[in-house]
């Protein structure tokens, strides 16, 4: 096992793995696109969608809570309670995994739209695959916990590759077989061949926590030899602390996703009422899920990636009553979450047709309307998962949950409204709603951290600078792939190009902008590089 690395070291870690894993899950869209065709990503969508959702009540969570609690013990030198929490938890999530499984595979026809029962065999493919996912949470959730995230990473992208091969060639090969004659029948086998490429990459990456666990047992048992503490936890007392812990993370994590379902379940209900039918539905929502969602995902990535590697460092400082650095770890990742998301967001808004036409071949206009209207989600997103994530960290379980209630309930209240009076939006509404949902959440988020922490957000550094250096890349990037376009009528070439360009001007205009200096450059995921980069445009002398 590793020593204990600094926030920035493990937040670039994990940042760099999920980029990675969310750039090979988008690349795999395009075939599984081509192979699913509209209707079968349909399908493939709203099982997904389901499966997010019991995933977030069973296992999602979980890393993040046996992070905490375990990272707390850590910091109080309890390593043999920090042991008996690892066990507790696995036997939780072997219990609460199971059950949901179970749910998933018997009761998915009523938790499905009426008008989408199409995708059930696609969700029971998915069922076992929420047992393993709730094990391997509670592995990446202890590595976690001793400040080291490569074996996370590692298992991350994995799990991913192994999830592209497999969804695109099991698709492939069920459609060939069983539904050669294409139609509602290979859309069906299609869509449930892509999610066996998704249980296939979990039961990759748990196989790897498990071999990363074997060779670090001698570590964990000289770890437990040290314990100064006379006294241990019973396992009443571990599972009540995993109760009084996950209990309220599920439920938040639960509601703050649970816009993503419960917007579909409303949209496509309210649609078919209008008459409309389910194919074109299932259609204006495999855009959405399927492409304009995994897109924005990426950069929302890196703000999960920042949340991770924080709360064990945050809930640490929070249990010896060292506020001050507590305030400091939560500074200092939104500043780093900001100073990626804000240009990806403008990046994505300018950007928004040629990224959509080289990722999706097969997408229509509607998915890049989507991407140029709603990639402010990545602002509010971003920051609602980090703000959440704090609250959890410092024991505010319950205020985090109150937040996320009220704002899903002012999502679907909006989303059944405007569907209601201009239905002719359809799928516009729904990614308005998931908009708003995120900014209540911020907004409530941050008047929280203000009273418990009293946190200030610090607006320079942290958004007027990036905006502003964004705002200059922008217009380059916007104004390269125009002339590249202009010049060889390559989308692929010009985007590609725009991007690689777009790097080095926002880096530019932000260290001026900013006045930031080479040492405090240093301390941004991936410093030393990108301090290498600017001496060599000269930025730095």
């Amino acid at each position: 096992m590793a020593k204990k690395n600094n926030l920035v070291k493990n937040a670039s870690i994990l940042m760099v793995a999920t980029i990675i894993s969310r750039i090979i899950g988008l690349i795999y869209r395009r075939p599984l696109g081509a192979v699913l065709g509209a209707v079968g990503l349909g399908y493939y969508g709203f099982a997904s969608s389901l499966y997010s959702i019991l995933l977030l009540i069973s296992s999602y969570s979980i890393p993040m809570a046996v992070s905490k609690i375990v990272s707390e013990r850590l910091a109080l030198r309890q390593y043999k309670n920090a042991q008996k929490v690892f066990r507790g938890a696995l036997m939780y999530a072997v219990m609460v995994g199971g059950i949901t499984a179970f749910i998933a595979f018997f009761g998915g026809s009523f938790l499905l739209p009426a008008n989408q029962q199409n995708a059930l065999p696609a969700l029971r493919v998915l069922a076992p695959t929420i047992f393993l996912s709730a094990i391997l949470g509670v592995l990446r959730g202890y590595f976690q916990a001793h400040h080291t995230m490569t074996p996370t990473s590692v298992s991350q992208i994995a799990e991913q590759i192994v999830n592209a091969v497999v969804s695109v060639l099991a698709a492939w090969l069920l459609i060939r077989h069983f539904a050669p004659g294409g139609g509602v029948q290979a859309a069906i086998f299609g869509s449930m061949g892509g999610t066996m490429g998704t249980g296939a990459g979990v039961l990759t990456g748990l196989l790897f926590m498990c071999l990363v666990y074997a060779l670090n047992r001698k570590y964990f048992a000289r770890e437990r030899r040290r314990d100064p503490n006379g006294g241990e936890e019973t396992y009443g007392e571990v599972f009540r602390v995993i109760a009084l812990m996950i209990t309220p993370v599920i439920f938040t994590t639960f509601v703050n996703n649970a816009s993503t379902y419960l917007d579909s379940y409303l949209f496509s209900s309210l649609q078919g009422v209008r008459g409309i039918a389910s194919e074109t539905i299932s259609a204006a929502y495999g855009e959405y899920s399927n492409y304009y969602l995994p897109v924005i995902n990426i950069p929302l990535a890196l703000a999960s990636a920042s949340a991770s590697a924080m709360m064990p460092e945050v809930s640490g400082d929070y249990a010896v009553g060292d506020l001050d650095r507590a305030n400091h770890q939560i500074s200092q990742t939104i500043r780093l979450t900001m100073f990626l998301c804000i240009p990806s967001m403008i990046g994505l808004t300018v950007l928004a047709y040629p990224i959509m036409g080289v990722l999706f071949p097969s997408a229509t206009a509607l998915a890049a309307k989507l991407l140029l209207t709603g990639s402010l989600f990545v602002l509010f997103g971003a920051l609602s998962t980090i703000t959440a994530s704090v609250l959890q960290s410092i024991g505010k379980q319950r205020t985090a949950l109150i937040n996320a209630s009220a704002s899903l309930i002012l999502n679907l209240v909006i989303l059944a409204v405007i569907l209601m009076i201009w239905p002719a939006g359809g799928i516009y509404w729904v990614m308005l709603a998931n908009l708003l949902f995120a900014v209540f959440y911020t907004v409530l988020n941050g008047f929280m951290l203000h009273k418990y922490l009293r946190f200030r957000n610090e607006l320079l550094q942290t958004y007027l600078f990036p905006l502003l250096a964004s705002a200059v890349m922008g217009v380059a990037a916007f104004g390269i792939y125009q002339l590249l376009f202009r010049l060889t009528r390559r989308p692929s070439i010009a985007v590609i190009i725009a991007i690689l360009t777009a790097i080095p001007v926002y880096l530019i205009g932000y260290v001026v902008i900013s006045r930031t200096t080479r040492e405090e450059m240093l301390h941004y995921p991936m410093g030393s590089k990108i301090v290498r980069v600017l001496e060599l445009l000269r930025v730095y002398r």
